[in-house]
């Protein structure tokens, strides 16, 4: 497990964060008529729900599965972010696109994840008999400078840079609800959908924390 993972009090509130929003992502493809967006939001909770599962080791029989089914999603998205104008159920406009892209990153994020956790626990698992045997035939001969195994170092290397990356996301999702509570009031006709946007940012940002936060965890 991360080391994070080990203090419980973190442990439920970022378990509670992420089934709070895959509830909120079912909600939402529950009253969404389109069915793209149905697609879009019911992986968005899968993945939430996959995420929490791993935080408690859960289902590590799956882990394959679940890689295979978050790297479909992120294909999904790509799919989307690179499909003609012509297909309007699909990312449309520049923002569309690009929102779609990050959520390409976002499902990839949590599939690399998901297989570092089991990378470095399957090494944990092989380093814990072989220090034990060690100890048990110790001759008085000094023992043998430890390294880290290179599975661990790689998961290191690639947690940096996309802990980097969510605190980034989510300073910039943070940055847009911010922008938009200060906006000016425009039309009544356009409150509910601002009201929308800035709830989404609000939520895209919380997701971005948490996932900033896990992989920093990695990295440490």
């Amino acid at each position: 497990m991360i080391r994070v993972f080990n203090v419980p009090a973190v442990t439920w509130t970022l378990t509670a964060v992420l089934l709070l929003g895959a509830c909120r992502y079912l909600l939402q493809a529950a009253r969404s008529r389109h069915l793209t967006d149905q697609a879009n939001k019911s992986l968005h909770a899968l993945m939430n729900v996959l995420m929490a599962a791993m935080l408690w080791n859960l289902v590590p029989s799956t882990m394959l599965a679940q890689i295979a089914v978050l790297a479909g999603a992120s294909l999904w998205f790509v799919i989307q972010a690179v499909a003609r104008p012509a297909f309007k159920i699909l990312c449309a406009g520049s923002q569309g696109r690009l929102k779609c892209v990050y959520h390409s990153l976002t499902m990839a994020g949590a599939a690399l994840m998901i297989g570092m956790m089991g990378h470095a626990a399957t090494i944990g698992h092989e380093i814990a008999p072989a220090a034990s045997s060690s100890h048990a035939h110790h001759s008085g001969a000094p023992a043998a400078p430890s390294t880290a195994p290179p599975g661990l170092v790689q998961a290191s290397d690639l947690a940096m840079p996309l802990t980097v990356f969510f605190a980034a996301a989510a300073v910039v999702f943070l940055i847009l609800l911010l922008r938009g509570r200060v906006a000016k009031p425009a039309a009544r006709d356009h409150a509910a959908p601002r009201h929308s946007f800035r709830a989404e940012h609000g939520h895209e940002a919380l997701g971005a924390a948490v996932m900033a936060l896990m992989f920093a965890t990695m990295a440490a």
